[in-house]
């Protein structure tokens, strides 16, 4: 199970994250400082999927730990894109938000949260 990709897929969904930012997701890619004239989402898993939840000596779910961050040269902009990224998670998968860090540099706002949160696993049918 790729949890970066299930995630991305979620966010390319809402309407809002795909308008204003498009093309602009990335896994572990970090945009040049320079290079931020649009909304950038950049992913990253901070730990491994778990497995957890057992049932009948079988794990039946993934705990997972992973930072998103948005990249903007407006603050605002920045914060309602990180804002309905948490509304995202939380509905679409019930993840939630454990940490939060808001930073500006050079012209660019960085909200950068790490969520928490447990997905089952895919494969349950041929266990």
């Amino acid at each position: 199970m790729d949890v970066l990709d299930l995630v991305y897929q979620g966010l390319i969904a809402d309407e809002y994250i795909n308008e204003k930012v498009f093309n602009r997701i990335k896994f572990y890619e970090y945009p040049e400082t320079g290079d931020v004239t649009g909304p950038h989402i950049i992913m990253e898993l901070v730990d491994s999927p778990n497995p957890s939840n057992f049932a009948d000596n079988k794990w039946l779910t993934y705990n997972c730990y992973l930072q998103i961050e948005v990249w903007s040269p407006n603050r605002k902009i920045t914060n309602q894109i990180a804002d309905k990224v948490r509304d995202v998670l939380w509905d679409s998968f019930g993840f939630v938000q454990k940490r939060g860090q808001q930073e500006y540099d050079e012209g660019v706002f960085r909200d950068a949260r790490r969520y928490e949160g447990t997905i089952y696993r895919d494969d349950l049918d041929g266990v």
